[in-house]
């Protein structure tokens, strides 16, 4: 899903981080340790293949890395269960990046030095899984994040790829034009405003694409207003939106804000029908909206736990038994990416980050529980997206969007 924040000290902590990387690096001369530029081979006589979750298990987003982590246990407790991956059992390392970049970065390094894991679970969010890409490209480790839909986590500025980086979901344009697309043939959206989060690069690349579609559609954008990121009163911008007179709101961004963002906009008479992504995706949105104030409003994932499709059906109800809830598009997200690495080693047949890279490239037509997937160029899986619609604070499954 997603970036956090914006990049914050990215230059200064990454010169700390390759200064350690460096450290580290000089220090990795005994056998079995990944040393610069390559990959170990212990793993390949081992009993055990490490895989190291990278996530945010506390602080600012911890739902979304939380979730991912606990899809991630299920999986592979079933792998396992069925007698690993060539006779091998998984290990699943977990770090918690607090959320941070540069804990993200500092994980990645333990990860990768210390631990010696095979492949990692990038971050949850894109800032968070943009950090630890140039650790994953030194040290060959292939990493793959479940949820990170900024398109600079696999696609760097000058069009070069991060070889060693890959991702489950989607990307933000897709589900801005989704989101458009919605907005103008199942709302008949016309007159729309939109309210973005400026110091997001995920918000800002949703509100982008969401914008040229909408216009593309025949329709205005007649508000466009900003909020940054930890702010707690919205109301004098939403009532400046208020006074547009739009027939539908686009509010990109994550689910601290949004709730209320929500909230404050139907106690002041707003009542559009109001639209986001995977962003919105967590518990804690109902609790900070209230499940009435998010009645008529919408949102793009990846995935619902009421598609009657046999096999998602079959991961809720073993979600289900293990954590005594249901699961949402993260969990699913982090279940599935277990599944693609997996998938990647089998037909790697190593545990050679090279080989396994190369998989993980070539993967074509793999059925998961968020949808059938080839992997493109730029390290994309080109996927379906789902529409939820909440419903006095249930999400409700309405539709499924192909590319």
């Amino acid at each position: 899903m997603t970036e956090k924040k914006t990049l914050k000290r990215f230059a200064s902590v990454f010169l700390a981080s390759s200064l350690i990387v460096g450290a580290l690096a000089g220090c990795s001369s005994s056998e079995g340790t990944k040393t610069e530029g390559g990959s170990s081979s212990s793993s390949e006589s081992s009993d055990v293949i490490k895989i190291g979750a990278n996530l945010e298990l506390s602080g600012a987003v911890a739902s979304y890395g939380s979730s991912i982590a606990n899809g991630a246990e299920l999986a592979i407790e079933e792998i396992n269960a069925a007698g690993g991956i060539d006779g091998k059992q998984i290990e699943l390392v977990k770090v918690d990046n607090k959320s941070e970049n540069a804990e993200a970065t500092n994980a990645a390094i333990k990860l990768a030095t210390q631990d010696k894991v095979t492949a990692m679970i990038a971050p949850a969010t894109s800032g968070n899984a943009i950090a630890t890409a140039q650790i994953a490209n030194q040290y060959k480790i292939p990493t793959v994040t479940a949820s990170g839909t900024a398109p600079n986590v696999t696609e760097n500025e000058d069009g070069s790829i991060n070889d060693y980086v890959f991702r489950t979901c989607f990307i933000d344009p897709f589900q801005g034009i989704v989101a458009a697309n919605f907005a103008s043939n199942e709302l008949s959206a016309k007159n729309v405003a939109i309210y973005a989060d400026n110091a997001s690069d995920y918000a800002k690349g949703l509100a982008a694409s969401f914008k040229e579609q909408i216009e593309a559609n025949g329709g205005t954008v007649v508000a466009e207003e900003a909020y940054v990121a930890d702010d707690t009163d919205f109301k004098s911008t939403l009532t400046r939106i208020k006074s547009a007179n739009p027939n539908f709101i686009f509010i990109p961004g994550y689910y601290e804000e949004v709730g209320l963002i929500v909230k404050q906009a139907r106690e002041l008479g707003i009542d559009a029908p109001l639209m986001g992504a995977d962003g919105w995706d967590s518990p804690t949105l109902v609790e900070l909206a209230g499940a009435e104030a998010l009645n008529n409003t919408f949102i793009t994932n990846h995935y619902s736990s009421q598609d009657p499709e046999e096999t998602i059906q079959g991961f809720v109800e073993a979600f289900n038994e293990k954590f005594s809830e249901s699961p949402n598009a993260f969990h699913a997200l982090g279940y599935d990416t277990v599944y693609y690495i997996k998938d990647a080693i089998e037909r790697a047949g190593s545990t050679d980050g090279e080989a396994i890279q190369k998989a993980l490239a070539e993967t074509e037509n793999l059925s998961l529980i968020t949808g059938t997937f080839s992997v493109d160029e730029k390290h994309n899986p080109v996927k379906s997206a789902t529409v939820l619609e909440y419903v006095d604070g249930n999400q409700k499954f309405n539709s499924k969007v192909n590319p």
